[in-house]
């Protein structure tokens, strides 16, 4: 009989059907989220390997190196090729003869 009483106002109080389901998802978020957050600041406290950190630092990559890379290259002869759809033939699209193609493969 008791269980059967809870129930029913369970039900009618829209407290006990709303606000506890909500106020246990905040709180349980809360604690979710504290530990998530704590797995970014504990892997920025791992310290990377020695040698792996020279290799790093020498190939360091910069927009000032990419440049001077690219600074006297010409773009006057280039050509716009288009990438192919999931059902086109790209070497039929890009110009390219499949019979040649397949008699380099074999």
């Amino acid at each position: 009989m008791f269980p059967h009483a809870v129930m029913r106002a369970f039900r009618k109080n829209k407290t006990l059907r709303y606000g506890v389901p909500m106020l246990l998802l905040v709180v349980g978020g809360s604690f979710g989220l504290r530990e998530f957050s704590q797995i970014r600041y504990d892997a920025v406290k791992i310290k990377i390997d020695p040698e792996l950190e020279k290799k790093l630092k020498m190939n360091k990559v910069s927009l000032e190196s990419e440049y001077e890379k690219i600074k006297d290259s010409t773009f006057d002869d280039w050509k716009n090729i288009r990438g192919p759809r999931p059902w086109e033939d790209p070497d039929l699209l890009q110009g390219r003869n499949p019979e040649i193609l397949k008699t380099k493969t074999t």
